[in-house]
């Protein structure tokens, strides 16, 4: 109940008006690849299995993916890669998302972002930022399982780093582990951006053992 009352008031969010108007802009334009398609163009949900162990925080819907789709990391090549690695650990039941009727499931992780709607070049400011962060509180705290959160770059990291008071703030890098409590890890992953993907800074390798350690911090066999 908790999770549903806060992605109804995340649907219909107008709080940030240079993300209501770009977000709405992008799903009037399209990409023409996907020009015969209704966009959704409004702040994306997370999405998963409420009794998960893992969360998982990126940093904002695509403009021509989730803010096409309707669903966090679907339909594009982010989200390839993090289903994919989703399912090579057992946490999916299948590698592919390419939309909300695609019959993804999850298991033990709930997928979710920083920032709710897609923000112009994929950088949200700093207000939008903060502006967003309630939500994103509400929605951990609707997740009594939680063990670990794995956070997709910087943004994601602060927001977490934010959201829990932890002091010193974790400098942001691959595989950094931080306690935050006798219950709770934070886990950091580079964001799998085709920025990051295409250049071989993150391999399926690196974001495999990610999802292992994620695992193993949270006694999932």
């Amino acid at each position: 109940m908790a999770l549903r009352s806060v992605n109804l008031e995340i649907e219909a969010c107008h709080l940030c008006p240079r993300l209501v108007e770009w977000r709405e802009r992008v799903a009037e334009e399209k990409r023409a690849a996907y020009r015969d398609e209704r966009y959704w163009g409004k702040p994306v949900t997370g999405f998963g299995d409420p009794k998960a162990a893992i969360a998982v925080v990126g940093l904002a819907p695509a403009a021509h993916g989730a803010n096409r789709t309707g669903r966090m990391f679907t339909g594009d090549r982010s989200g390839d890669w993090l289903y994919g690695g989703l399912y090579r650990a057992g946490l999916a039941n299948q590698p592919e998302a390419t939309g909300v009727d695609d019959g993804l499931e999850l298991s033990n992780v709930w997928v979710t972002s920083a920032v709710k709607c897609a923000p112009p070049d994929n950088k949200p400011t700093a207000t939008e930022q903060n502006t967003c962060r309630s939500f994103l509180t509400r929605e951990l705290e609707a997740l009594p399982n939680l063990c670990v959160i794995v956070t997709l770059g910087g943004i994601g990291t602060t927001a977490v780093a934010r959201h829990f008071d932890i002091s010193p703030r974790p400098k942001f890098g691959h595989g950094v582990e931080v306690e935050i409590s006798d219950r709770l890890t934070l886990l950091c992953s580079y964001h799998v951006s085709q920025q990051n993907t295409f250049t071989g800074r993150l391999t399926e390798p690196m974001l495999d053992d990610i999802f292992s350690r994620a695992k193993k911090l949270a006694a999932i066999r």
